[in-house]
């Protein structure tokens, strides 16, 4: 065998886990090879966080140029082209992708194309550290790693009993190919996802239903951040069923259209749109690459780990979506670094979930970091709030963007910071904030005496850092 295919890491997947943790690795003097199926990047880069973002911000666009008028602004014959949105859409990937493989070159990072297994020890690799590449010509070749690294992300997860067949029922996957808008679309389910994908298209004309089994949208939310989601949804004349069962078996295509039923207490609904958007969450990539050559444990459909993410296989790890628990980009390239950095013996701290931000690209937009106050509750803290809203905001009123608030969540005890939920404009550019002062356990009264620029929407956050102690000036 080929002594140029023994590597120190070796990786299943380049993407947003894969490909930070690589590079990383690299710089860290490791020799690393990346066994990837498809293009370096991704479901982030090729099906989810940059497509999707890319389309928001078309929608954004058209937004604002058809409400030009109020702010002195006059458009005639305004129209949406699409076919253009797409190729922009493409063009931002294509960007992308282009700059990971730049950077694969630049840190000596080996790739693999091919579909990558596990397989049994062998002379090279005496632990189960050899990967099998079944390249796209038919060919195979074997990749020896001193440690692997499992990133294989997840798919879209579908109702039991419902057929996708990406054209009139489909998953994000299918809707990011779209090459015309629908009239209309019945979304199932109300997570970030399918409201990220009800708001655009909203925006861009689409008459839009969503319905979700749980009470509420925005279910992992602080409960008035969904409240106030689902209120300027409503204005927005998005159609919203919670507490809503969708009967997989009544979804049919008829004349160009889909029909379905949902029940909702003893009611049943009778749903008809162009398209139906399936959005219930996504599965875990674990079949077909190995695991059963491996002691590799696997509950509820996932990976288990340790908080280095090894596996029961010490030299073999897992991150991201594979592992379950927040399936976020920015968590798999953390989860990624701190195992790699576990590898080379550099003892990183363990990651703690709750520092994590959270985004929702709405409109409003939606962030969070820590706990919910219902959350704080239930663990037993007795908490104080401070809240403040945008309309109280001069830049809010100065961008025409007065929805939302910012509210923060305290130990009343001790002070310390509990959870910052935020619903608005650019709020998950400004949640930064709080995830730095839940990692340094920062305090509101902290925030609250640090200077905050005006006219800017992060006065929101001094606000409502004032406002936990009934001290908000702008209240």
């Amino acid at each position: 065998m080929s002594e140029q295919n023994q590597f120190d890491v070796v990786f299943l997947g380049a993407g947003p886990g894969g490909y930070v943790a690589a590079i990383r690795a690299a710089q860290l003097g490791l020799t690393v090879a990346v066994v990837e199926k498809e293009r370096v990047g991704g479901t982030c880069l090729h099906q989810g966080c940059i497509p999707s973002k890319s389309l928001l911000r078309s929608a954004e666009i058209y937004r604002n140029t058809k409400e030009g008028e109020e702010f002195g602004v006059l458009a005639e014959n305004i129209t949406l082209n699409f076919t253009k949105v797409q190729e922009r859409k493409r063009s931002v990937v294509d960007q992308l992708t282009k700059g990971i493989e730049h950077l694969f070159k630049k840190n000596k990072i080996t790739l693999f194309e091919g579909y990558g297994r596990i397989m049994g020890p062998s002379i090279f690799s005496p632990q189960s550290g050899t990967i099998s590449v079944q390249k796209t010509d038919g060919e195979s070749e074997m990749v020896y790693g001193k440690n692997v690294i499992i990133a294989t992300g997840s798919r879209p997860r579908s109702l039991p009993g419902l057929e996708i067949d990406e054209k009139y029922v489909m998953t994000s996957n299918g809707a990011l190919q779209m090459e015309e808008l629908p009239q209309s679309i019945v979304i199932i389910g109300g997570g970030v996802i399918g409201m990220e994908w009800a708001s655009l298209l909203n925006d861009f004309g689409v008459e839009v239903t969503v319905v979700e089994f749980l009470p509420r949208i925005l279910p992992l939310e602080d409960a008035e951040i969904s409240k106030d989601m689902t209120r300027v949804m409503k204005k927005r004349k998005v159609k919203l069923h919670t507490d809503t069962r969708v009967l997989p078996e009544s979804v049919k295509v008829v004349d160009g259209h889909v029909e379905l039923e949902a029940v909702k207490g003893d009611k049943t609904i009778q749903l008809t749109a162009d398209k139906v958007l399936v959005s219930v969450g996504r599965l875990a990539n674990v079949d077909d690459i190995g695991l059963e050559n491996t002691e590799i444990k696997v509950e509820r459909g996932v990976i288990q780990v340790n908080e280095y993410y090894q596996t029961a296989e010490s030299h073999i790890y897992a991150i991201g979506d594979v592992i379950g628990g927040l399936q976020l980009a920015h968590v798999a390239s953390h989860e990624g670094i701190i195992a790699v950095e576990h590898i080379a013996g550099k003892d990183p701290k363990p990651m703690d979930y709750l520092a994590v931000p959270k985004a929702t690209f709405t409109n409003p937009e939606v962030a969070s970091v820590g706990l919910t106050e219902d959350e704080a509750k239930e663990k037993g803290f007795e908490v104080k709030v401070g809240k403040f809203q945008f309309r109280g905001i001069g830049k809010a009123l100065v961008h025409g963007e007065v929805d939302g608030f910012i509210k923060i969540v305290a130990n009343k005890e001790t002070g310390d910071l509990l959870g910052v939920h935020m619903i608005g404009p650019h709020v998950t550019d400004m949640i930064s904030e709080a995830g730095l002062a839940k990692v340094l356990d920062a305090t509101p009264w902290e925030i609250a005496h640090t200077i905050h620029p005006h006219p800017t929407l992060s006065e929101a956050v001094l606000e409502a850092a004032l406002d936990v102690d009934g001290k908000a000036i702008h209240a």
